[in-house]
């Protein structure tokens, strides 16, 4: 399977340019080793934005729904590391959106990416899965592409976290959520044309759908940083 298993952490945030030197440091050395070391934790990716000199967007691939209630990540979440605590409050804009996979086409990780962001219309979850899907298939098979996965929020049940409060408590969350990875930027063009407006309107998305081009910053699996 291309997702490596069944859950996500899906993240969007701005770091201004004073803090990203350290930001990117931390992250790298810090952060996901330290999450990579939580039990079910499997692959963790940073990406920067090629639309914004300050936009991130980081996904973490868990083995179930059930790791993000689980007491090693809620014990990291509650216990942030003092460079962790440093760092927090400079996630600007966050979006934090707990998933669950919905579906992955093709397999592995290229260097470039295209999110989208998005919700059903009333009753056609099932029509846009179906959409997504085929549309995963191809464009994970064509010249170009590498996978496509698509998340679903379903925010748990549980108290704030000492790394919210220091954000500021005010973490936004995506609905629906589209991943497509490629080896060749260009073979993105297409797709996000196809993904925006009326052709996925037709299939079941409301519109306002919005759209981020990314670039590969650094990513490791739980066994790279053992």
């Amino acid at each position: 399977m291309a997702f490596l298993g069944q859950a996500a952490v899906a993240m969007w945030w701005n770091m201004a340019a004073e803090h990203r030197e350290e930001f990117e440091h931390w992250h790298s050395h810090e952060h996901f080793p330290e999450r990579m070391g939580i039990p079910g934790f499997l692959r963790g990716s940073r990406w920067s934005s090629v639309d914004s000199a300050e936009g991130f967007f980081v996904l973490y691939e868990l083995e179930n729904y059930e790791v993000l209630t689980s007491p090693g990540y809620r014990e990291r979440l509650n216990n942030p590391t003092p460079w962790s605590t440093k760092m927090m409050p400079h996630h600007q804009d966050m979006v934090r959106s707990q998933c669950r996979l919905l579906h992955s086409s093709g397999g592995g990780i290229g260097g470039h990416a295209l999110t989208l962001r998005l919700s059903p219309a009333e009753g056609r979850d099932a029509e846009l899965l179906k959409h997504f899907s085929a549309m995963g298939a191809s464009f994970a098979s064509q010249p170009g592409g590498v996978a496509f996965h698509v998340l679903r929020t379903e925010t748990p049940q549980a108290a704030s976290t000492k790394e919210q409060q220091i954000r500021g408590g005010k973490d936004k969350a995506a609905d629906w959520i589209v991943v497509a990875i490629a080896y060749e930027a260009s073979a993105l063009d297409a797709l996000q044309r196809e993904t925006l407006g009326e052709e996925i309107e037709r299939h079941g998305a409301l519109p306002g759908a919005l759209a981020g081009r990314y670039q590969l910053a650094c990513a490791a699996s739980a066994n790279d940083l053992k």
